[in-house]
């Protein structure tokens, strides 16, 4: 019986040791499983997914599981035919010049918020968006919607949307900082322009293209493209004399989005008042960076 009383101990912490091992020996099956899922998952991104810079995802759908859902495509095109390209090259001093000169109508572009009602021909704002058009995007998908309201209701429509959602901003979500920033440009949750702009330019970014056959097609960093489709359009505004003020209303675009019936894989990026400038405008008297503020040379 004593020793019946001594041997239980030890029993008691053999058998411990033996459950632990074999709980120890389950997880670590249980982990490898896991990490040998995980790099399978990571292999089949890798082979069906396209490469993408994290910081550039900018809410597409890209980063979509693509492989699994049957509705998407690689391409709508086989083949892309190659065909010469002799653009203008002019003389040193002839580019000297002509920098200078698109460097001086440039620079004379300003926000303006006080826009005459004045018509302006529709075929000039049809040339403008075709030069915007004109932009690179990732691997041709020319993933913008520029939609033109000219419609007094509709542009009234719009300003009550924008209105609404920049009066809630102002006080609540923006924070004072920024307020207090735009102050100086005296700017608030009132945009008139809305109304009395002959044009209203509404960019949207297509997060994804749709097919005619109902397919999906990636749009490789679309905001990027649609940006630089913007800029274009900023500058052939100013090469034909109209003005207009960068508008990136926060919390507008699903109310605008739906308002004026587009699809869902567009979301709103920007809105232009678009129209020569009213007669008694005025604008902030800023200055811009020197030169070797804004470029290093290496």
């Amino acid at each position: 019986m004593a020793l019946l009383s001594v041997l239980t101990p030890v029993l008691a912490v053999v058998l411990c040791l033996v459950l632990g091992f074999m709980l120890l020996k389950s997880h670590q099956s249980e982990t490898t499983s896991t990490s040998e899922r995980k790099s399978e998952g990571a292999l089949k991104d890798k082979e069906f997914r396209p490469w993408v810079d994290q910081d550039l995802q900018d809410d597409t759908d890209i980063t979509a599981k693509e492989d699994e859902d049957g509705d998407w495509v690689d391409s709508n095109e086989d083949d892309c035919q190659h065909v010469p390209f002799s653009p203008p090259r002019y003389p040193e001093e002839t580019m000297l010049q002509r920098s200078k000169d698109f460097y001086t109508l440039l620079n004379q572009r300003r926000s303006v918020r006080f826009i005459s009602p004045e018509p302006v021909p529709r075929e000039v704002i049809d040339n403008v968006i075709l030069t915007a058009g004109t932009a690179p995007s990732g691997a041709h998908t020319e993933p913008w919607t520029f939609v033109v309201v000219s419609d007094p209701e509709m542009k009234h429509k719009i300003r009550q949307i924008v209105e609404e959602e920049e009066e809630v901003n102002y006080r609540q979500r923006m924070g004072d900082k920024w307020v207090n920033d735009l102050a100086k440009l005296r700017t608030n949750w009132i945009k008139d322009y809305l109304d009395v702009a002959p044009y209203l330019v509404l960019i949207f970014k297509q997060t994804y293209g749709i097919l005619p056959n109902g397919k999906k097609r990636t749009h490789y960093y679309n905001e990027i493209s649609v940006s630089i489709s913007c800029g274009i359009l900023l500058a052939a505004l100013q090469n034909v004399g109209l003005v207009t003020v960068t508008s990136t209303p926060l919390n507008c675009g699903p109310q605008l989005r739906v308002l004026l019936k587009r699809p869902v894989n567009e979301k709103l990026l920007m809105l232009l008042p678009v129209g020569y400038p009213a007669s008694d405008a005025t604008v902030p008297d800023l200055k811009r960076k020197p030169l070797d503020e804004v470029m290093v040379h290496i």
